[in-house]
């Protein structure tokens, strides 16, 4: 028998590509996510955690909020339909104590997503 894999596969309801720009002990972060799933979204919140020590400063384009190492973002009023085949997206600004890796897994209403 073969184990269970320790995170779960892309189920392909979105893709998301998240690109950095890091500078001193700060970056920011713009996330776009693509709505790949069979139905359009009125709502979303968008999950990851970070793995060195990073932490948010503001957001914009979503209500972002972290504990610990887990970072939520939700839409803000004015962007929460997301189409079959559309896009939404978001950016914030951080600080982190030397490296800042990007995160390596995502959720998008509680589903993992594919990275783009």
């Amino acid at each position: 028998t073969t184990p269970p894999p320790t995170t779960p596969a892309p189920n392909g309801s979105c893709t998301v590509t998240y690109v950095p720009n890091s500078w001193g002990n700060g970056f920011t972060a713009e996330i776009r996510i693509r709505n790949d799933g069979p139905d359009p979204v009125n709502a979303w919140s968008f999950g990851f955690y970070f793995t060195a020590g990073q932490q948010v400063t503001n957001a914009w384009n979503a209500t972002v909020s972290q504990s610990g190492t887990q970072v939520l973002a939700r839409n803000a009023s004015y962007n929460g339909a997301v189409a079959v085949g559309g896009t939404v997206s978001f950016g914030f600004q951080g600080t982190h104590t030397g490296s800042n890796p990007s995160p390596t897994s995502f959720t998008f209403n509680g589903k993992v997503c594919a990275n783009g």
